[in-house]
Formats: C-alpha cells, structure tokens, sequence
C-alpha cells in the first residue's frame, strides 16, 4: 500500500492498524474526522516539522493604522519581531541626528582599517543608536484573532501609511498544499491511538454485555490501552520534536 498523501488514505491507513476491514471498527466517520483534527492539531502546535520560520512583508493601510492592528493569516502561530523598512519621507536627511552620529562613527572606522574585532563593536553600536533614537513599536500577536496590534504612537508617525513592515512569523505547514505531513511516523501512530480510545469509549457502555457465540465486548481495556499509548506519544512530542523555547535577554 502507497504511502497516505490525503486525509482519507491517512484515516484508511491507521483503521488496517486496528485491525479494518477484518474487525469492524465502531467508529462513525464524524468522529473519525474529529479525531484526525485533534492529531493534526496536536502535531502542529508542537511538532518541529509542522511549523516553518517565514517572513510576512505588509504595506501599511489608513484602515491599520485607524484600527491598531494588522489582519495576519490564521496559519501564523507566533510572531517573533517587527521590523520597520523606513521611506525616505520621514527621513530628515544629512541634517538627522541619527545620520549624523553614525557618520561620525564611520568616519574613526577608517583609522581602523583591518581591526574586525573594532569594525563589530561599531557595527552593535550603530545597531544600538537606531534602536534609541528610531525604535521600534511594541507589538502583542493574538492567535485567536489573527490580529497583531502595535502599540506606537501614530500621531508621532511612527508607523506611517504606504510604508512596509516586515515580521518575523512561524507558520503552520498546511497538509493539503505538503502532503507529506499525512504520512509522518507521530501523525499515523497518534491518530491510531486516537480512533482506538474513540472505540474503546463508544463499546464502554455495553461492558459486560456478551454477544453470540460467548464473545464478551471490552471497551474498557480499549479505552485505557489507547490512552495510556497516546500520553507516551504526547510526552516523546513534547521532549524529542518540540523546537526549544527561545532564549530572551532582559
């Protein structure tokens, strides 16, 4: 059998795992979408392979700066920095301070052709003066609403309309656009666990009950199988593929 490329052949894929088309398995199919929702939901709010580090260029509209906020795509999970790209229009030129000081800067640079170590220090300093002089507005991303709100003050023209920001984002991998996601070790073995505790918790009623033939249904040991399965699946997430926190500096 080929590899799954689609949802479908995913879910097809991790029923044989339980035993289809042998053992009839006692899942309706909502709750088999439901349960493949949660897997790849799971996968991608932790997995390392599920998120890529992007960068999303934004013109700055009269209705951004009116509402506060910046509408992202609801496939951005995390937004990591702002980055202004300054025009010329709210430049003041040669006569700016900040051009000013970094000319003078750049000016003793030359005294020390040859010295990297001096060219760096420059470089971090240079850095530095824009960071005071210029800065950057604070931002807040909420996920939920897809909306990053900055906090500058705009009546000062820090944020001005037509000029172009940049934020540094980490986005989901879309499984319809790369398919491979679907045949991904931890997705086909999380969700068959999944469907396995959904079956286990639908037979749990009838417990006890003992069919033709002297078969006994035990939806209980399904149940508490699958579950116990699926934690150490969610624990070898969380401390072999999960991408490490980022390191701050306050």
């Amino acid at each position: 059998m080929a590899k799954p490329s689609t949802r479908d052949q995913l879910i097809d894929h991790c029923l044989r795992r339980l035993g289809a088309p042998v053992i009839e398995i006692n899942v309706d199919i909502d709750q088999l979408e439901d349960r493949t929702d949660d897997t790849l939901q799971l996968y991608q709010e932790y997995h390392s392979d599920a998120v890529v580090r992007t960068f999303l260029k934004h013109q700055v509209t009269s209705t951004d700066i009116t509402n506060g906020y910046i509408t992202v795509d609801d496939s951005i999970i995390y937004i990591k920095k702002l980055f202004m790209v300054k025009g010329s229009g709210n430049s003041a030129g040669m006569f700016d301070i900040k051009y000013q000081m970094s000319l003078n800067d750049i000016y003793d640079l030359n005294t020390y052709i040859g010295d990297l170590a001096y060219y760096e220090q420059t470089k971090q300093y240079l850095a530095l003066l824009d960071a005071q002089l210029t800065g950057y507005p604070h931002i807040d991303f909420n996920r939920h609403q897809n909306r990053v709100y900055i906090h500058g003050k705009f009546a000062e023209q820090d944020i001005i309309e037509g000029e172009y920001i940049v934020f540094e984002t980490f986005k989901t991998v879309d499984p319809e656009t790369h398919t491979d996601v679907y045949n991904d070790l931890f997705v086909k073995e999380y969700l068959t666990q999944a469907i396995k505790q959904q079956w286990g918790a639908n037979l749990i009623k009838f417990e006890g009950v003992q069919l033709p033939g002297g078969v006994t249904l035990n939806g209980r040991q399904l149940y508490d199988d699958a579950t116990q399965e699926m934690l150490r699946l969610e624990d070898k997430l969380r401390n072999t593929y999960e991408l490490p926190v980022d390191f701050f500096v306050g």
